[in-house]
């Protein structure tokens, strides 16, 4: 029997085969696609691939229907990152044990490879041959609502507003479900629209992957004070640095986690009643525990 470290790598292996497809299906060897690559091929846990692949297959549905959503959901967050480590948002060097995509391209090369990552990633979306016209349609709907100014883009425009101030703990909670929330459960519920499954489905995917979101982030604001370079890949202390309100300015690290676990095991609550769940909640116990 796999073990979900085991599921997770799997999953990780065939999302970046898709991604891998994707790009060599173009034939473009230019900076401009090095840089993309460079951008989503360096590694990473790929939990966000990784729900779309778990909620498609404990609703039976096949893999071949949540790859091209999968390796879509992956390119949206790797955009992300890619500007998020640029100089004029969080300034950081390295990136899963390596040079940031800036760092490895430059400035300019990056921040145009973060933007066409966007339009890959729909069409990558869009190439799904396995699901309907109607459920393509909802894919892109759902991957433009979780990253355009509705969900990621305005978490990190709350984000960098915040910096440097003391932000009450509400606006903290809404500056996450946009910034890391909208995207965990956008892959979610893709998973779900991939296995064609109904509403009750959609809406225990986006409860869940809002709980699993959340405590997500309050364990990389614990990470982040008490992990190490090594460990994440990336260095830490950059939320002090940068002075950003985070959990761990409202409470200790140990009440921080207390925290996590309460809305993570609310967030499995929604998922319990379907036969096969237990490799998703396992993956929210194993996010509360990470060291990466």
């Amino acid at each position: 029997m796999q073990t979900l470290l085991d599921r997770m790598h799997d999953a990780a292996a065939l999302t970046e085969d898709t991604m891998r497809h994707f790009f060599a299906a173009k034939n473009a060897d230019t900076t401009l696609y090095r840089a993309m690559e460079y951008g989503v091929m360096g590694g990473g846990k790929r939990i966000r691939p990784f729900l779309t692949l778990e909620f498609c297959r404990l609703l039976g549905g096949r893999d071949e229907a949540a790859l091209p959503y999968a390796a879509a959901i992956e390119m949206i967050h790797n955009f992300s990152l890619i500007h998020d480590d640029m100089p004029c948002m969080d300034n950081d060097d390295l990136r899963r044990g390596r040079p940031t995509t800036h760092k490895a391209f430059g400035e300019a090369p990056a921040l145009i490879a973060g933007d066409a990552l966007i339009f890959s990633a729909f069409e990558c979306a869009l190439s799904n041959s396995q699901t309907s016209a109607e459920n393509q349609n909802r894919a892109v709907a759902i991957l433009a609502s979780a990253a355009g100014a509705d969900g990621m883009c305005e978490g990190q425009m709350l984000d960098m507003e915040s910096d440097g101030k003391q932000i009450p703990f509400e606006k903290l909670l809404s500056l996450h479900a946009h910034k890391t929330g909208a995207l965990i459960r956008a892959a979610a519920k893709l998973g779900v629209l991939a296995a064609g499954g109904d509403d009750a489905a959609m809406r225990a995917a986006d409860t869940y992957g809002a709980g699993i979101g959340l405590a997500f982030q309050i364990v990389d604001d614990v990470l982040d004070v008490c992990g190490s370079t090594e460990e994440l890949g990336k260095p830490v202390g950059s939320d002090k640095k940068n002075e950003k309100t985070t959990f761990l300015s409202f409470m200790s690290a140990e009440d921080a986690l207390a925290y996590a676990a309460k809305v993570s095991d609310e967030a499995c609550g929604a998922i319990r009643g379907y036969a096969g769940a237990e490799t998703l909640c396992a993956l929210g116990e194993w996010l509360l525990h990470r060291k990466y």
